[in-house]
């Protein structure tokens, strides 16, 4: 796949650098302008076609709230929108997530926690491009919309064992969510590039967590294997 196209909106020129440096740092995403203020964003939104938006909440002109409302009101292709700033006030975090932010980070962070968000990311975008590609007609079963609406980490309340990592155990719970069956544990690695033993360790912590049943699989030459199907909410 060719790399998600970035926008980066920020008013300090200093930090706005830094996180563009940030973006370039990591695989599968490229910088296509860098601007200020939230009417110099609109204008490049129109004329540079970002997939994603970098976007600080205090900007001088206009808000980044008041920047999310314009950019959600075009009639254009929707564009995925980042909130990297620091306000951190309950009211400003609602009404981004109102805006439609798909994550929302917290200045100051490392190289390492920006990547590990933008990685996630990615894997949210490769989980919708599979699911269009099963959907029937352009249509989601119940499986398919949990597995795109549901919480990180699949919304279970466990501590992860050691090793595991929670934005891979998304990914993972995704791609089981979105399978319309059970997957073995080599079928998962498979889908979602890991090895066979790491997979099998992300699915059993699922079953032990009660969002995935396992049973065995007979019907093939040699061992039988388990097959590990999603539990919906």
């Amino acid at each position: 796949m060719s790399d998600v196209r970035t926008l980066v909106v920020d008013d300090d020129f200093a930090v706005a650098a830094i996180h563009r440096g940030f973006v370039e740092a990591v695989p599968g995403f490229s910088v296509v302008g860098e601007v200020h203020l939230g009417a110099d964003a609109l204008r490049a939104v129109e004329e540079l076609a970002p997939e994603l938006i970098l976007l600080d909440i205090y900007l001088p002109d206009i808000s980044g709230i008041e920047f999310l409302n314009r950019l959600r009101a075009r009639s254009a292709p929707e564009v995925d929108v980042i909130a990297i700033t620091a306000a951190r006030e309950l009211a400003t975090v609602r009404a981004a997530m109102a805006g439609g932010v798909v994550d929302y980070l917290v200045k100051p962070f490392t190289l390492d926690v920006f990547a590990d968000r933008m990685n996630a990311y990615l894997a949210r975008r490769e989980q919708l491009r599979r699911t269009a590609a099963r959907a029937d007609g352009g249509r989601l079963d119940q499986n398919q919309v949990d597995a795109l609406l549901r919480s990180p980490g699949g919304g279970a309340a466990v501590r992860l064992p050691k090793g595991l990592s929670e934005r891979t155990l998304e990914l993972v719970s995704s791609e089981l969510a979105g399978a319309g069956g059970d997957l073995s544990a080599s079928e998962l690695a498979e889908r979602v590039g890991l090895s066979r033993i790491s997979a099998r360790r992300y699915l059993e912590h699922l079953a032990a967590s009660g969002r995935a049943t396992v049973a065995p699989r007979y019907g093939s030459a040699g061992r039988p294997e388990h097959g590990y199907r999603w539990v919906p909410y």
